[in-house]
């Protein structure tokens, strides 16, 4: 089935145009001093006609209604692109917040079917466990949403923390 650009969607995102839609499945969180454990991920993607993307994710324990972890945010493809990046290349900009006291900010490039971030800034709250670094890759492959996200918390270096297997829903 050949790809529709969504009706409506500013031209500025429309590196982005193949993450828009509503995506569940599932994959697995595990971290050093975060035992494993197996998760349902939601993601929402969608647009207002604005020059940017809404993200919205939540993270459930499979097989139960019990949150792991939610974010929202924003989706933006920077007008000034650096000149280092190839034909077909974006820059790209995702701005996160969590109830769990984060706020980052990843940038990175945008190519196909594929997003490459890391984190550029990272606040969180005074309560929040330290974390101090993050990247994370997301790609349609095969018509699927593959995503990945590594973390530097608790002292620990940069690592997976999450990965999930998506089928888009709508």
């Amino acid at each position: 089935m050949p790809f529709v650009i969504p009706e409506g969607l500013a031209p500025e995102v429309y590196p982005l145009a193949w993450l828009v839609g509503r995506w569940r499945g599932t994959g697995e969180v595990s971290y050093p001093q975060v035992p494993r454990v197996e998760v349902t991920g939601q993601v929402e993607v969608d647009h207002d006609g604005g020059p940017y993307l809404t993200w919205r994710s939540t993270l459930t324990l499979a097989g139960s209604d019990r949150v792991w972890g939610t974010e929202q945010g924003f989706w933006r493809v920077p007008a000034d692109r650096p000149d280092d990046l190839g034909e077909g290349q974006f820059p790209v900009e995702l701005m996160l917040t969590d109830p769990a006291g984060y706020l980052t900010l990843y940038a990175g490039v945008v190519a196909g079917g594929r997003i490459d971030l890391a984190s550029d800034l990272m606040a969180r709250t005074p309560d929040a466990a330290e974390l101090t670094a993050a990247t994370r890759l997301l790609g349609l492959v095969d018509g699927e949403l593959m995503w990945t996200w590594d973390i530097a918390a608790f002292g620990e270096p940069l690592q997976s923390y999450a990965a999930l297997r998506m089928e888009r829903l709508a």
